[in-house]
């Protein structure tokens, strides 16, 4: 009796001793091996409005399908590297990455290659040239020059609709830009395609001041401040590369007393931001680009799931087009206070 007692419990301490050592593998386990894919995911800073939506949907949509390790890079590309290597230490089965700086990602990729773990950037698209080192790389974003067309063309609809914007009446477009961090490839599309919209439609522009701002909204305030001194009430349309620099924008004009009585100014950013879309119902912004977060993250989980796997990503098995075998693209939305519920 004691030997069968004794049989069953060592039998018993071997069965949990098993799953214990299954369930504390930190390596790259695929469904097909009856495991969670594990992914790292290195976002350029957690601080920043836009990619914390993004972050979100990623967390939401690797619900039941993959296990994410989501770190914060700091706003730092050698803080990212080391993100990168411990990804790669603890053998995960994929990687997506937000680069700090989008010409680091070819040492990203070479490290992935190495290591053979597919990489997945996003949001920040690496040079074509990186691109192409691999045939596991992947990029998921937004067009750049379709934001700045839509940020253009609101601008051209007030200025359609209401003669009073041209304050001294000389048939020209004032305006202020506040841009992104200067390189990168969404800062430098988005203010060349804001202002051609502009000038495509037949308005003629003038630039009053160009000056980075960071995507931060503290620093949009500080810069609108600045040009609010230089320039008053010259300034007739202000332009933002995102939203965080439009708010700040909006901060600085109500500090100066407008938003009240007929003292207005029409406000421009990207992203339709949560904090964006109640400026649009207040009526201190005029309007911004829906930079579509929710599917940013979504497609994002669904490519590195899929590479994880060991697969191909196609159409089929991530649900999103596909283009040069490398690239989805999220398409961009015009919003304003009349079509605010499509960004909420």
């Amino acid at each position: 009796m004691k030997k069968w007692m004794f049989g069953l419990v060592a039998g018993a301490m071997l069965v949990t001793a098993g799953c214990g050592s299954s369930g504390g593998n930190k390596g790259g386990g695929t469904a097909e091996g009856g495991t969670t894919p594990q992914i790292g995911v290195a976002i350029y800073k957690f601080d920043d409005t836009f990619m914390t939506g993004v972050r979100n949907a990623m967390t939401a949509a690797a619900e039941g399908k993959a296990k994410l390790d989501v770190v914060d890079s700091q706003n730092a590309q050698p803080t990212q590297n080391e993100k990168v290597d411990l990804f790669i230490s603890k053998k995960y089965s994929a990687m997506a990455i937000n680069p700090v700086d989008r010409t680091a990602a070819g040492v990203i990729i070479d490290k992935a290659k190495a290591a053979n773990i597919p990489v997945v950037f996003l949001n920040r698209e690496p040079v074509a040239e990186d691109m192409n080192k691999w045939d596991k790389v992947y990029y998921v974003g937004a067009k750049a020059e379709e934001s700045g067309t839509i940020s253009g063309q609101l601008i051209v609809d007030y200025w359609n609709a209401h003669p009073e914007a041209d304050k001294n009446g000389d048939g020209v477009l004032q305006y202020v830009m506040l841009k992104g961090e200067p390189g990168h490839q969404d800062a430098e599309l988005r203010t060349k395609f804001s202002v051609q919209a502009i000038e495509d439609a037949g308005i003629k522009v003038e630039a009053l001041a160009v000056d980075t701002a960071m995507w931060d909204r503290v620093k949009g305030q500080e810069k609108m401040q600045a040009f609010l001194a230089s320039h008053g009430d010259k300034i007739e349309a202000v332009l933002a590369n995102n939203d965080d620099m439009a708010l700040g924008a909006v901060e600085a004009l109500k500090a100066a007393g407008y938003f009240q009585g007929d003292k207005y100014v029409p406000v421009v950013g990207v992203d339709a931001t949560a904090p964006a879309v109640q400026a649009l119902q207040d009526g201190t912004m005029l309007g911004t680009v829906l930079n579509d977060a929710k599917n940013q993250g979504a497609a994002t989980v669904a490519l590195s799931t899929v590479l994880a796997n060991g697969e191909t990503p196609t159409k089929e098995n991530t649900g999103y087009d596909i283009t040069d075998g490398k690239y989805v693209w999220i398409a961009y939305k015009k919003i304003t206070k009349d079509n605010v519920a499509d960004a909420q």
